[in-house]
């Protein structure tokens, strides 16, 4: 996925996020100005016209932020909270390996929490720069320990297409929405993802 595309895909979601949050007027205008200038940041110091392969950025690439989508699926005030806080905590500041260990340790005391093996999911995806048999192991365990429950999809989804795999989160995310509620909170997030990766990428020239 190119630079751009990964970018358009991460201010969507966070437009999305924004709006779940309860901005509106000139709160939603002033968070939208500071991401677009955050994109020009980026046109004019960045690589968007080279194509995102997560597996080969360096080691002290940033994780994507995730914990306002998480709250999204599974709000703030949770037994799986501190732990999350800890990796992400660790995650920012590159330590992604120490990130993985806090969330393993997590699901061994709680193998029962599929917010926990998502949160090992997403850390491992930030790890190896990609989709991996560990991540996709964890995605599919929350799934089963929430059947029905959209986050496992949505962040699988997310973690394939920053792997590159447009096609597997296309249908990942229009299977949730299928099942998705009306009126669902999340729903918008889910709805601007997939806008997303619908949107042909742009060919550099």
């Amino acid at each position: 996925m190119s630079g751009w595309m990964m970018l358009i895909l991460l201010v969507a979601l966070a437009v999305a996020v924004m709006w779940w949050l309860g901005l509106r007027g000139s709160l939603l205008q002033l968070g939208g100005a500071a991401l677009l200038l955050g994109c020009a940041g980026y046109g004019l110091q960045g690589s968007p016209q080279v194509a995102g392969s997560p597996r080969a950025a360096h080691s002290g690439e940033p994780p994507v932020p995730l914990t306002k989508m998480r709250h999204a699926f599974f709000g703030q005030f949770t037994s799986s909270e501190s732990w999350m806080r800890i990796s992400e905590a660790l995650a920012s500041r590159g330590n992604s390996e120490s990130a993985v260990t806090v969330l393993r340790s997590a699901v061994r005391e709680n193998p029962g929490n599929p917010a926990l093996w998502i949160g090992l999911g997403n850390a491992l995806v930030d790890h190896s720069k990609g989709m991996s048999p560990a991540s996709e192991f964890a995605y599919r365990r929350a799934a089963e320990l929430a059947p029905g429950h959209p986050a496992p999809a949505f962040f699988m989804g997310l973690a394939l297409a920053r792997s590159g795999d447009r096609e597997g989160a296309i249908l990942l995310w229009q299977n949730v929405l299928a099942n998705a509620p009306a009126d669902a909170t999340w729903r918008p997030l889910v709805e601007d993802a997939l806008a997303v990766l619908r949107t042909p990428v742009p060919v550099s020239r």
